[in-house]
């Protein structure tokens, strides 16, 4: 039996109850968006006793399927005043699945001040006082509670930006090193759960009876099929591919050749200083200095597209210096440092604030003058103001919209509130689709449209290439599979059948991949609901106006996809 796992923060209690009573089906993102849309008043406050917060595995979670180790982080966003889930490798979903853990709901406020930490146990779970955790970075309190539990569990947590409630504020996981280095970073998902009280969970696996595969043989074909797919692939093989090689930091040359690589608060689409943190110079660097570059930052992953970045005398900073992070404190900033940047990640991590929000944040903080473009020192004192929550800390850790509200900036990459990733939408236009229809604001892994080519720039059939593709996300957020699997697991090939497949044989279900697909539609119609009883409308599907009015070098084109064609994604 799947367990849903309710705690209390008021009262103080931990109940078990059947998920498959309440939500059939569900994992990942469709239970958390599922719990959130049917218990939660839309017009709460986010931060508020009415709120929850609901952590899941995938359906594919704790299984021996590649790259299943992926955990859906739920909640009203504080950010965004939608509904969100926020995306986040690790090691917590795979121990969750095999503890047969299919969600943590927590919900209610505890006294004003109290902080708890939640110990779950394939037995049960139990909440107790930490007031010695109170302040802590992420470091420090994983390195406190490993001593206290052991290196055998995982711990879900926040910092001091979660526990101060800043709309940038990330939900943390422990990598398979321990580290709390894997982030739920969009949405501010971290200040609900410091709303909540609770500063930290420890997953302890000990004694998981593992998850009952219903078709042991059929389960096996399809997960072989998947993962042979992965391993003959140029771009995700194990140790030899691109991926294990260059990271995610693979794609930068690429998007700044197409003239889409953000730069400068959006202002270029291309970087001068790009050969100095681009996948080459990151992989140089981490080699020379006996780093790691083949590193697996989240469980069962084959792929490893994670990376250790490791200074001049071979110490530790951070861990994984990967695109996005980069595009937004880096060349969106005007800093082309990857030792600096690599201290900004790190400060993010302790932290516990989202590297993207964080450094579109600062890039509009420096077009309103507060620092210099390229000033990688004025960016550091800027991380470190809202790790003090100062009331410039405050500003900036509130988000790009409020930064740019602050200090009367036109130019802010936002849209519903949250910011945009590092593919200009002027140039990967069905990328643009994504970030103006996303249930959850600016968001490229919601449906990632995009193909990195001249045709990107081409507006005809993004539309419907960014509702496939975000249709298709809802079902693979669901089952838990790593985004990176879909760059060469496809529909066409099989890949997305293989899944279905894995699913099918996991709970003895007879779903066709077309009735899969539906269903990830489902999931963001049920979003889309929520969104609109919160009041969003049609009209909160679009990009800021400069992106229609101002062209982005080179390429010196704008952002013109039809809205006729953005209001009809989901109609269609």
């Amino acid at each position: 039996m799947r367990k849903l796992l309710r705690v209390d923060m008021a009262k103080g209690t931990c109940i078990t109850e059947d998920v498959d009573k309440q939500y059939p089906n569900a994992g990942g993102r469709s239970l958390t968006s599922a719990i959130i849309a049917a218990e939660v008043n839309p017009h709460s406050h986010a931060l508020g006793a009415s709120n929850k917060i609901v952590i899941a595995p995938g359906l594919l979670s704790g299984t021996s399927c590649v790259n299943s180790g992926r955990l859906s982080i739920g909640a009203k966003s504080p950010l965004t005043g939608t509904i969100k889930e926020s995306n986040v490798g690790g090691t917590a979903a795979l121990y969750l699945g095999k503890m047969q853990i299919a969600g943590i709901v927590i919900e209610n406020l505890p006294a004003q001040g109290s902080l708890f930490s939640l110990l779950v146990k394939t037995d049960g779970a139990e909440l107790m006082p930490a007031d010695d955790l109170k302040g802590l970075g992420n470091y420090d309190l994983v390195e406190k509670l490993k001593e206290k539990y052991s290196d055998r569990v995982s711990i879900i947590s926040i910092g001091p930006s979660g526990e101060n409630r800043l709309s940038s504020a990330t939900v943390a996981v422990t990598d398979p090193d321990g580290r709390p280095c894997r982030h739920a970073g969009r949405g501010g998902i971290g200040a609900v759960m410091g709303s909540k009280g609770l500063k930290a969970i420890i997953v302890d696996p000990a004694d998981a009876p593992g998850v009952t595969i219903h078709d042991r043989e059929a389960f096996k074909n399809s997960s072989k099929f998947l993962k042979n797919m992965l391993v003959e692939s140029e771009y995700t093989a194990p140790k030899t591919g691109e991926y294990a090689k260059y990271g995610m930091n693979l794609i930068m040359d690429p998007v700044n050749d197409l003239g889409a690589l953000p730069s400068y608060n959006y202002r270029q689409g291309q970087f001068e200083g790009v050969s100095k943190i681009n996948g080459k110079a990151l992989y140089n660097t981490i080699k020379e200095r006996g780093g790691k570059y083949n590193h697996s930052g989240c469980s069962t992953c084959i792929i490893q597209c994670s990376n250790v970045y490791v200074d001049m005398e071979g110490k530790y900073v951070t861990s994984s210096l990967e695109y996005e992070t980069l595009f937004a404190l880096g060349s969106n900033c005007g800093i082309d440092d990857l030792d600096a940047l690599a201290q900004m990640d790190r400060l993010c991590d302790d932290y516990g604030i989202d590297t993207m929000e964080t450094g579109c944040a600062i890039a509009v903080a420096m077009e309103g003058g507060v620092k210099s473009f390229g000033d990688a020192n004025g960016a550091i004192e800027l991380i470190k103001e809202i790790g003090k929550c100062s009331p410039m800390g405050r500003i900036l850790g509130s988000g790009t919209e409020v930064t740019g509200k602050a200090y009367g900036v036109v130019r802010v990459p936002v849209v519903k509130g949250q910011s945009m990733a590092g593919y200009d939408p002027r140039v990967i236009k069905g990328l643009g689709v994504t970030y103006a229809t996303s249930t959850m604001g600016a968001d490229h892994t919601a449906g990632f449209a995009a193909v990195f080519s001249e045709t990107d720039r081409d507006p005809k059939g993004k539309a419907r290439m960014s509702r496939d593709s975000q249709n298709l996300m809802g079902f693979i957020d669901t089952i838990g599979i790593c985004f990176a699997v879909t760059d060469v697991a496809k529909e066409d090939n099989g890949g997305v059948e293989s899944m279905a497949n894995m699913v099918n044989a996991t709970y003895g279900w007879k779903m066709t991949m077309k009735d899969y697909i539906e269903f990830g539609k489902n999931v963001l119609a049920m979003e889309k609901e929520f969104n609109e009883k919160a009041g969003f409308t049609a009209k909160d599907n679009r990009l800021p106006e400069f992106m229609l009015t101002e062209k982005v070098s080179p390429n010196n084109t704008v952002f013109d996809v039809s809205y006729d064609e953005i209001d009809e994604v989901f109609e269609q």
